[in-house]
């Protein structure tokens, strides 16, 4: 009996050391274009590069690339320290937001590039 209680308690924490070292390795959203966005379903990750356009107050902001423009939603403290004006190219890494009658991008990060 001790060695069985023994052998199982081993087993476990060898499980739990490796899912501890363990992360998801699923596919990364690649680099897309708005028009392309706002073809993906809802909560698809996307990666944009533009400009922000201007702000819509509520931590909305108008974004746009060479192929269209799209709401976007960065919370205050998802811009980490970074200052934006519409002359600075950002990538902005985050998710497809889509409702019933509008598709916007949550945003979880950005990059200046310039």
């Amino acid at each position: 009996m001790k060695k069985l209680l023994s052998t199982s308690v081993l087993g476990l924490a060898v499980g739990v050391s490796f899912n501890a070292m363990a992360a998801f390795q699923g596919p990364e959203a690649g680099v897309t274009t708005v028009a392309e966005a706002l073809k993906m379903r809802d909560d698809s990750p996307v990666v944009l590069t533009g400009q922000i356009e201007k702000s819509l107050g509520n931590e909305k902001y108008q974004f746009k690339d060479a192929t269209g423009t799209v709401v976007i939603d960065i919370d205050d403290e998802d811009w980490r320290g970074v200052d934006v004006t519409p002359a600075n190219t950002i990538t902005i890494r985050g998710e497809v937001d889509k409702d019933m009658f509008t598709t916007e991008i949550d945003v979880d990060s950005v990059e200046l590039k310039n």
